[in-house]
């Protein structure tokens, strides 16, 4: 859970899943990532790390956003499956076990969907036109799904391990490590303590640093545009030479003008999206996605310094 500003909701979220998580497994930790909360947060979440054995607690040196604290969290995790949640207590601790119903033998990542819309409308229209957008620009099938209550195989984090930079998604890292993705129904509360800072300017951010973070398709863009650019140009070239040929062009240096400009104004566009072919490629390779992710293997027991994941220990 990354924390901010939740000193007030902290002890009851804690105490509530630690009452939920035992009826679900034998072991679980709860790993309560601080980011940089201007209050008292890591004071509390200190105190219910040595209240209870299960708890963890770490305090990023600042703020530096809700999917970065996650990334933090995930990469320190210890079991078998993560769940992320809210720390709002938004997401109910009794709906947790729906997820991990729902991460059958072939999913993977499962989304905690509402049952009933959680926002007023302009809120929810931006919401799905961001998400619709994130399954078009960044090839997310899933992206109507996605949410910040989701349950996945810890293993999936091996796709994201060279994901740097201030404006991470852990979605979008998601989605390069597995296609085996469902969603189930849960119950939402509403926010009891504060208000949430996803507002439209925040969200408006949020999709701008995901298209031009995580998509190649505006240099893709740029480059059809320099290619009609460079088809027009040509197009015009002709009709300039043919307009000089049948005498329709009086104006004496107009012809050589006209044609140079044309030519070399689709030259230059076509040179522009050539340029942003070989950009798009360099940023797709910065972009640290995986080239495999293994889901399994059958050598365990043949290499003793191979690890099994439920006991293998945060990566450094």
């Amino acid at each position: 859970m990354p924390c901010y500003r939740s000193a007030a909701t902290l002890p009851r979220l804690v105490e509530g899943l630690e009452q939920i998580l035992p009826e679900c497994t034998s072991r679980f930790e709860i790993v309560l990532v601080v980011d940089g909360s201007p209050d008292n947060t890591w004071q509390v979440a200190s105190e219910l790390a040595e209240k209870y054995p299960e708890v963890r607690a770490l305090r990023l040196a600042r703020n530096y956003g809700q999917h970065n604290a996650l990334i933090a969290g995930v990469r320190s995790a210890l079991y078998e499956v993560v769940v992320t949640m809210d720390d709002d207590l938004q997401h109910p601790p009794d709906q947790v076990p729906l997820l991990l119903k729902a991460l059958t033998d072939d999913v993977d990542l499962v989304y905690g969907v509402p049952e009933e819309e959680e926002h007023a409308f302009l809120r929810s229209l931006l919401s799905r036109t961001v998400k619709a957008g994130m399954a078009t620009a960044l090839d997310i099938p899933s992206a109507k799904s996605i949410g910040a209550f989701r349950a996945f195989r810890t293993f999936l984090r091996d796709g994201f391990d060279g994901l740097d930079g201030p404006h991470a998604s852990v979605d979008v890292a998601l989605s390069w490590s597995t296609t085996k993705i469902t969603e189930t129904k849960v119950r939402l509360e509403d926010r009891t303590e504060g208000k949430s800072n996803y507002n439209f300017a925040m969200l408006s951010k949020h999709a701008i640093n995901m298209l031009m973070g995580y998509s190649t398709k505006p240099l893709r863009l740029v480059g059809y545009l320099g290619f009609l650019c460079a088809l027009l140009g040509v197009v015009l070239f002709g009709v300039i030479i043919y307009k000089f040929a049948s005498g329709a062009t009086t104006v004496a240096g107009f012809t050589t003008i006209a044609s140079m400009v044309a030519l070399f104004s689709g030259a230059q566009m076509l040179a522009i999206g050539v340029l942003g072919e070989y950009v798009g490629r360099l940023h797709s390779d910065s972009m640290g996605r995986p080239t495999y992710v293994i889901r399994q293997r059958t050598d365990v027991d043949a290499h003793p310094d191979i690890t099994q994941d439920n006991e293998q220990t945060p990566p450094a």
